[in-house]
């Protein structure tokens, strides 16, 4: 490590939505700080969101226990060195036992939950400013996303999957959606449609490719690591997801978001950013909870959230933020 160097030890989340949502943090810390330098320690889906953070050292893969994580392996690899600061928004023991100038270590605040944002925020005292979510890219990685993402007509994004079917919006619904805004008498005509997931999720993909013509299909799905999502969605016009992690990209991304949320906590999880918004069925988060309490069953909670009302939440956003982007543009 460089002499004169600040070294930050930033513990974060397994997941890749939660660790979107404090990602603010090093961005805050890397312009405010002179010569800090990151050792990130992140899940194993969460780490490459954090391959291009300025003066990054190193990026720790550690996952959680019951997946083979151990924290003790973790403090022989972080025990020498002697930190400036470690910021552990885990809240772990292992804060606690590494010689630092200065600790920020998550605690749980009492009273009402707070949006993930914020609470990330109260760890290093800034929950009056608190850090918008940010992740850092490359200048080859832009250049890629521009490829991927080269043609004519504004973009829709749309990421169908979640971690668990209770949250899945049916994607023939997304379908109907997209042809409604895509269609000839859609704010979105002539677009195209962009289709982003894990590997695990290409059978969602192909369930879309007939929405548009060939040409005008970007297929992401398991074929562009989060980084290169995070830059294709910079260049797309408006997103539609349920609550998952490429929903917190989206937002962090800047383009208009649309969360479809069922038995997720919008007060938590709804996506960041002023031309954001979070659209749900007739019944509250609490409504559905009282009927699954340990969100367990194998069944879909967002079956009571329409077609219309997603489309029509969609069009909204699209008009109230066509002005703002126009204006983006043109300072651009």
């Amino acid at each position: 490590m460089a002499r004169g160097s600040f070294p930050i030890l930033f513990i974060t989340a397994t997941r890749i939505g939660d660790a979107v949502l404090s990602s603010g943090l090093i961005k805050r810390l890397h312009e405010e700080i002179p010569n800090a330098r990151f050792t990130i320690v992140a899940g194993p889906a969460a780490a490459p969101l954090f391959a291009e953070v300025p003066n990054l050292d190193e990026v720790i893969v550690f996952a959680k226990a019951k997946d083979g994580g151990h924290w003790f392996d973790l403090w022989r690899k972080v025990r020498k060195t002697k930190w400036g600061l470690v910021v552990d928004l885990r809240g772990s023991g292992l804060s606690r036992f590494i010689s630092t100038k200065r600790r920020a270590i998550f605690r749980k605040a009492p009273g009402e939950p707070v949006h993930k944002v914020l609470e990330a925020a109260r760890t290093l005292k800034i929950e009056d400013e608190p850090a918008a979510p940010h992740i850092f890219t490359s200048a080859e990685i832009e250049a890629h996303a521009d490829e991927l993402t080269a043609g004519k007509g504004p973009i829709l994004a749309l990421a169908p999957a979640a971690n668990w079917v209770g949250k899945t919006w049916p994607i023939e619904r997304f379908s109907r959606v997209a042809m409604r805004l895509l269609g000839p008498d859609g704010p979105m005509r002539g677009g195209r449609l962009m289709v982003l997931g894990g590997s695990e999720d290409s059978e969602l993909s192909r369930s879309l490719k007939d929405v548009v013509v060939r040409k005008q299909f970007i297929d992401l799905a398991g074929k562009a690591d989060l980084l290169t999502a995070y830059a294709c969605l910079k260049r797309a016009r408006l997103f539609i997801g349920n609550d998952s992690g490429t929903m917190h990209l989206a937002a962090a991304a800047g383009v208009p978001t649309l969360g479809l949320f069922g038995p997720s906590d919008e007060q938590l999880y709804a996506p960041w950013g002023d031309h954001t918004r979070v659209i749900r069925g007739p019944r509250t988060y609490e409504q559905i909870r009282a009927v699954d309490p340990g969100f367990s069953q194998a069944m879909c909670h967002m079956m009571d959230l329409t077609v219309d009302t997603v489309a029509q939440a969609a069009e909204e956003l699209f008009r109230a933020t066509e002005p703002v982007r126009e204006a983006e543009t043109a300072d651009g």
